[in-house]
C-alpha cells in the first residue's frame, strides 16, 4: 500500500500520538485520506491484500491496544469538507465537532450548542449519537453518506440510523460514515456564543479537561449516573498503574502519565466490579477498545 499511496501512507504511527487518551502501541500502516475517493481507494487497496482495517476520526472515544495495530488505521481527520446554506450545514466525518458548533453559533444557526466542547468528529459523534445538556446529533440529522462494504456510497435518512442513546445502526453494519447534513434553525449569533462559551466554562469546572482521556469511559445507567455511583462507591483516585479514576468527575478515567491500555482496562473492570457488588448496577463502556487484529 505505501508504494501504491504514497506519503498518504505512514508506516509504524504511533497510535498514542493520534488519540486523546495518549496510549497506544504503534499502526504498521496508517492512512490519512482528504476525501471520500481516496478513502474507498485505501479500503479497497486494504481488502485487495487482506490487511485488516480500522477506520476512526479523532481518535478521543478510543482506546488502542498497547501492541497497536497490525494492520492499516484510516484517520478520516483530513476529510474536512463543510457546505452551509440556509437551512444548515453539511460536514465532512473528520471535521470537527466543536469547531462546527461555534461557526454555526457565528453565523447565527442555533441547533449544535449542546456539541461545543465535544472532542469528536462528526463521523465519530454520528456513529455514537453523541450528546450533551439533553441534546444529541439525532435531534439535528436529516441525512449522512456512508460507504458500504462493496465500495457503493449511498445517503441514509436520519429515521434509518435506528438512533437511540449512544446507538447508531452503524455500529452494527460496519459502514463507514463519510459525513453528514445537520438541519439548523436561525437564532441570534451573539446569544447562541454565549451559550456556547458558557458550557465550554462548565466543562472545564467539571470535566478532568488538563488530562489525557477518552471522555466518559461509562454510558449514563437507566435512573441514574455512572459517575455519582463510582464516586459513592469511593473510587474516586483509585489509581492502576498510569490510569487513575478522575478526582474531579469519577466517570472519567484520566492517563496520569505512563498508562496503558492494560491499566485502563483493569481499572474499568475493578470499577464495574465494585459498582455491581454495591448497587447491583452493571456499567456498560462508551469507549471504544480497539485489539490488535494480530491477537484475535
Amino acid at each position: 500500500m505505501k508504494q501504491r499511496f504514497g506519503n498518504m501512507i505512514q508506516e509504524n504511527l504511533p497510535l498514542a500520538a493520534h488519540t486523546t487518551f495518549r496510549i497506544g502501541g504503534a499502526a504498521r500502516l496508517a492512512g490519512f485520506p482528504t476525501s471520500e475517493e481516496e478513502l474507498s481507494a485505501m479500503l479497497l487497496a486494504a481488502k485487495e491484500e487482506a490487511i485488516p482495517y480500522r477506520v476512526v476520526g479523532r481518535g478521543s472515544n478510543l482506546l488502542f491496544d498497547d501492541s497497536g495495530y497490525d494492520g492499516l488505521v484510516l484517520f478520516t481527520a483530513q476529510m474536512k469538507r463543510v457546505v452551509w446554506d440556509e437551512g444548515g450545514v453539511w460536514a465532512d466525518a473528520g471535521v470537527s465537532l466543536t469547531a462546527l458548533a461555534i461557526e454555526a453559533a457565528k453565523r447565527g444557526l442555533a441547533g449544535l450548542e449542546f456539541a461545543y466542547g465535544i472532542p469528536a468528529s462528526v463521523g465519530g459523534a454520528v456513529y455514537m449519537n453523541a450528546g450533551a445538556y439533553n441534546a444529541q446529533i439525532s435531534d439535528v440529522l436529516t441525512y449522512s453518506r456512508y460507504l458500504t462494504k462493496d465500495g457503493k456510497i449511498l445517503t441514509r435518512t436520519s429515521a434509518e440510523h435506528g438512533f437511540g442513546y449512544r446507538k447508531c445502526v452503524y455500529q452494527k453494519t460496519g459502514e463507514i460514515v463519510l459525513g453528514a447534513y445537520f438541519a439548523l434553525k436561525k437564532g441570534d449569533a451573539t446569544e447562541l456564543r454565549t451559550v456556547c462559551e458558557k458550557r465550554m466554562a462548565s466543562r472545564r469546572e467539571k470535566q478532568p479537561l488538563e488530562f489525557p482521556s477518552a471522555g466518559s469511559v461509562f454510558k449514563r445507567p437507566f435512573g441514574s449516573f455512572a459517575g455519582a455511583l463510582i464516586e459513592n462507591a469511593g473510587l474516586k483516585g483509585y489509581r492502576i498503574g498510569g490510569a487513575e479514576v478522575s478526582e474531579k468527575h469519577a466517570g472519567f478515567i484520566i492517563n496520569r502519565g505512563g498508562a496503558t491500555a492494560s491499566d485502563v482496562l483493569a481499572l474499568i473492570a475493578h470499577i464495574r466490579a465494585e459498582v455491581l457488588e454495591r448497587y447491583g448496577v452493571l456499567l456498560k463502556t462508551e469507549i471504544i477498545y480497539i485489539e490488535n487484529p494480530a491477537h484475535i
